[in-house]
């Protein structure tokens, strides 16, 4: 049936695609494609052929870039899935948990896939499988917990040069928080380019906070001194268990936020020109 319905699309679509570039077209058969395959669940809520069908509209509503239905259906695969102590686990990390969460992320849905995560660690509590879904799991599930555009990051500290730092104090600045170590070969990659860019910006009101997750604190003043790092630092010498990092749910790093005017994340993990168009962005902005 669903091969029926895919050459019912591209007779549609065939028809004055001449006109059309290739991202056009290609649109226009995903959007096609969606509501067929709606229309056709929608008639049949018990078509053999069900969990293909939600597949297939999951991966077109994710080519168009539109998350928002994607974690519904996804959570209509997982109701679908045998219910045995021994499940699939290529089914249900790669095609269903991993694209949930990350479909909840882009669409602001994150609360979806906490319950999501919960629900699955309840259907496998009592089964030899549980060990290993549940690590899986808190792995995906971490991303979930990091703060993301339009939230408040709250501390203060006092840095390891003496000087204090409350980002409640600094909402008229941008501000980079970096989360970082001298042990971290991408956080030493990416260095000369955030020194370059600080140097640029600095003057103008952009600030970069460090939050450093080494042990050593005499081996992190060396390095700082070395590289010439003005900008201060967060050190509490727990590395990887660092007070901040668990606070805001940092499992890997670099990982880096930029705090616009007014005091709320606008941007995570950028690099290089896109971090420095970022920056220039917020610096235009009014208070």
């Amino acid at each position: 049936m669903i091969r029926q319905i895919f050459t019912g699309i591209l007779a549609m679509t065939s028809l004055g695609a001449v006109a059309e570039d290739a991202i056009e077209i290609a649109t226009k058969f995903e959007q096609k494609k969606i509501e067929a395959l709606q229309s056709y669940l929608d008639a049949n809520p018990d078509s053999g052929d069900r969990d293909i069908a939600l597949k297939i509209l999951v991966s077109s509503y994710s080519e168009l870039g539109d998350y928002e239905p994607v974690p519904d259906l996804l959570l209509q695969r997982y109701e679908l899935m045998p219910e045995t102590e021994t499940p699939n686990l290529q089914v249900l990390i790669a095609e269903i948990a991993r694209p949930l969460v990350e479909a909840s992320i882009s669409s602001d849905q994150r609360d979806k896939a906490k319950a999501f995560i919960t629900r699955v660690k309840s259907d496998f509590a009592d089964t030899a499988a549980e060990p290993q879904i549940t690590n899986i799991l808190d792995q995906l599930g971490s991303d979930l917990y990091l703060p993301g555009v339009g939230d408040e990051m709250e501390f203060a500290f006092t840095g390891l040069n003496g000087e204090e730092i409350d980002l409640a104090m600094m909402k008229d600045k941008v501000i980079l928080v970096d989360f970082w170590a001298t042990w971290c070969a991408p956080c030493i990659a990416a260095l000369p380019h955030l020194l370059s860019t600080y140097e640029r910006f600095h003057e103008e009101g952009f600030e970069v906070i460090g939050i450093s997750l080494d042990e050593n604190r005499e081996e992190l003043e060396t390095f700082l001194k070395e590289n010439e790092m003005p900008w201060p630092q967060y050190f509490d010498a727990q590395g990887g268990d660092n007070e901040l990092a668990q606070r805001y749910g940092i499992r890997r790093i670099p990982a880096t936020f930029l705090v616009g005017r007014g005091g709320r994340i606008v941007a995570a993990d950028l690099h290089g020109e896109e971090l420095a168009s970022a920056i220039e962005k917020e610096l235009a902005r009014e208070p």
